[in-house]
């Protein structure tokens, strides 16, 4: 399904746990710096969330969108150490993310939990980034559409197909981050066709203006090749993000495939 020309490419960089406040400051500067990030590509980032703050005044009336890289599922009440879907709205956030692999494999979320929080998202206007993907051992098993049709159809028998209008899937295969490994632009496409398809025997129309992103170690050498399939939508990038040349490499390969188109 090509309706490529149709989505806004979306560079997306997660910066996990790391940096410092100086260091938050320093890369934002640095991808806001004259001629460089424009809204021809939606680029959103997703710092610490003690730098949020700090980061929302610097993106203020600026071309980058800010995200938190994860929400509770629950509303604002006594749960010591969570952070709120309206609290993330309050600062300055427009996405999240949900159900990153990290999330899924270090602290248990399931993919109950995943889809509570891609709602609790949505009801307060937030955008969900929802994170799909396969651990090796499930890969060499051949259970990579299983696993990831698994944990799309979670989400939508909670919030329905109509939510992905709304929202952005994002497919990480978990044997290719931060371990150097990337899938073949070949296997990303395949599996992002697959996740097209899945919501396409729902909706033909969402599935059509649904933005799919790869995450697995996209760096610029490899982002274009990547991006040039026909259903993968940008990225979202985790180590090569913290380095601004990088990042800034891999979201002009990302404008280069939509002027291609």
């Amino acid at each position: 399904m090509n309706t490529t020309a149709a989505r806004r490419r979306i560079v997306a960089g997660n910066w996990k746990m790391h940096g410092s406040r100086a260091e938050t400051q320093a890369l934002l500067d640095a991808l806001l710096a004259p001629a460089q990030i424009d809204e021809r590509v939606t680029c959103i980032v997703f710092p610490p969330f003690v730098y949020l703050s700090d980061a929302a005044r610097t993106l203020r009336g600026q071309p980058i969108h800010l995200g938190a890289q994860d929400v509770c599922a629950e509303a604002p009440g006594a749960y010591t150490g969570e952070v709120a879907a309206p609290m993330l709205r309050d600062v300055g956030c427009d996405y999240v993310l949900v159900g990153h692999s990290e999330r899924r494999a270090l602290y248990g979320e399931d993919d109950a939990l995943v889809a509570r929080k891609f709602a609790a998202a949505q009801a307060n206007k937030l955008l969900p980034i929802l994170c799909v993907g396969e651990t090796l051992a499930e890969r060499d098993a051949d259970q990579t559409y299983a696993v990831v049709g698994r944990q799309l159809d979670a989400v939508i028998a909670v919030s329905g197909v109509a939510a992905l209008a709304q929202a952005v899937v994002a497919y990480e295969p978990v044997w290719a981050i931060g371990t150097g490994r990337t899938a073949t632009p070949q296997q990303a496409q395949d599996v992002h066709a697959f996740i097209r398809g899945r919501v396409a025997a729902l909706d033909a129309k969402i599935a059509a203006g649904l933005r799919i992103l790869y995450g697995g170690s996209v760096k610029a050498g490899n982002a274009r090749e990547l991006f040039t399939q026909p259903d993968v939508d940008g990225g979202l990038i985790g180590g090569a993000s913290l380095k601004a040349d990088e990042f800034l490499a891999i979201w002009s390969a990302a404008l280069a495939d939509r002027r291609a188109h």
